[in-house]
């Protein structure tokens, strides 16, 4: 067992084997990641919800949907245009429309759909190209007869589907429901991201002090990961001295100081699954405050993992994160990203969502089989510095995993003097 100072005592039983994180390599002397068994497991989950649903197809624009069901991915930088979609049945394979030249790409290199299924789609680039040049009513729809689901749209595109009568459904809720219980592999896939970030921590601990600017942190994250393999950083908050508090969620030029409190988040993905993965530092030294705050926001953090068992509600855990008042906040509105939980996959906010604002009232079951981040703050007395902290876990038969490693139980501190 690791000492306290270092990492939680685990909740695993004798005998049972820690989530693996191997190499990325494919290779024949392990078992690794089996991207086969991913992509039956993603699609029989996603047709096992439309299946129970009152639709005949769903038609897919959220990125994350897409990739699920298609098992295909192209540049991030097309993630927010609402161009690409698919069409999941429920008995026969998907069609998937993209952008360009990645059809031809799926026809060469992604042979889990038939040829005529990877198709040429573009909608307008969110209105750049006006809805009055007909690309949303000559879109395929494919379905007719029975409502359509449909998870994110934009509105002309929802316009021409009431156009044709076409009874609309949200597929979002049955696929957030679908995405929720991680296979092991997709649990493998999180926790090799996890220690890709395990070891930029040991590099900005050996990066951080005086004079270093916030935005180079954040060159560092950024170069390391890509080095490793990284497929996508969406982004690095970097945050330092009197702007820890209030959170601001960014970065900028700020020169670190002696005595600062920092704190960072670096949110990337590995083959499409994400971490969420705050660490704070002092640098130098740190003052009473300092040491009391981030005392505080561990030991928030350790009460909430302790609530975490399957067959939990959520509400349970939420009741042990503090009210908005108790740091600072007028409601947990105002409060809310600073203390609660979020589902990691494909997506960086997935389910379970478990916060004071929206768990009490409306709680759900935790599973087995559950990856979530969980994020606590807390604001020190000097008035400006704070301690950030979060913990990616994965709800198992018999309690907690924590896949991330770098240590967090006493703050850490950076450039000693």
């Amino acid at each position: 067992m690791a000492d306290r100072h270092f990492e939680r005592p685990s909740q695993r039983p004798a005998g049972v084997r820690p989530i693996g994180a191997p190499g990325h390599m494919g290779v024949d002397y392990e078992a690794r990641v089996d991207f086969a068994r991913l992509r039956e497991y993603r699609l029989a989950r996603a047709t096992e919800a439309l299946r129970a649903s009152e639709c005949g197809a769903f038609l897919l624009f959220d990125f994350y949907n897409i990739r699920y069901t298609t098992q295909t991915w192209i540049g991030g930088a097309l993630g927010d245009k609402m161009i690409r979609y698919a069409l999941l049945f429920r008995d026969r394979p998907a069609v998937e429309w993209d952008f360009g030249s990645a059809v031809k790409h799926h026809k060469l290199y992604s042979q889990w759909l038939p040829d005529e299924n990877w198709r040429p789609g573009f909608l307008g680039f969110r209105g750049a190209v006006a809805p009055a040049a007909g690309l949303m009513r000559d879109a395929e729809a494919g379905v007719l007869g029975e409502p359509l689901g449909l998870d994110i749209v934009e509105p002309p595109f929802l316009f021409e589907l009431e156009r044709q009568g076409i009874a609309v459904r949200d597929a979002q809720q049955p696929m957030l429901d679908a995405r929720v219980i991680k296979s092991p592999d997709e649990i493998m896939l999180l926790n090799q991201a996890a220690a890709m970030v395990d070891g930029v921590y040991q590099d900005i601990a050996e990066f951080l002090r005086p004079g270093r600017r916030e935005n180079e942190i954040v060159a560092l994250a950024n170069k390391r990961l890509y080095e490793m393999g990284s497929d996508q950083v969406e982004a690095v908050n970097s945050i330092s001295g009197e702007r820890c508090n209030p959170h601001p969620h960014n970065f900028t030029d700020r020169l670190i100081r002696p005595g600062d409190q920092a704190f960072f988040d670096i949110i990337h993905s590995f083959n499409g699954y994400r971490t969420c993965y705050y660490r704070t530092f002092g640098v130098g030294w740190a003052t009473p405050a300092q040491q009391d705050a981030y005392r505080q926001a561990r030991d928030w953090m350790d009460a909430a993992i302790d609530a975490i068992k399957p067959g939990v509600t959520s509400d349970v855990v939420a009741r042990v994160l503090p009210a908005a008042q108790d740091f600072g906040f007028d409601s947990e509105l105002a409060a809310f990203g600073l203390q609660f939980a979020h589902g990691l996959g494909l997506g960086l906010h997935e389910r379970p969502i478990i916060s004071r604002l929206n768990s009490l009232e409306h709680p759900v079951e935790l599973q087995a089989g559950m990856v979530f981040a969980m994020e606590t703050y807390c604001p020190a007395t000097d008035g400006i510095s704070a301690a950030r902290i979060e913990e990616e876990v994965v709800v198992t038969d018999y309690g907690t995993e924590i896949l991330t490693r770098f240590p967090a139980i006493d703050l850490p501190i950076a450039a000693r003097y």
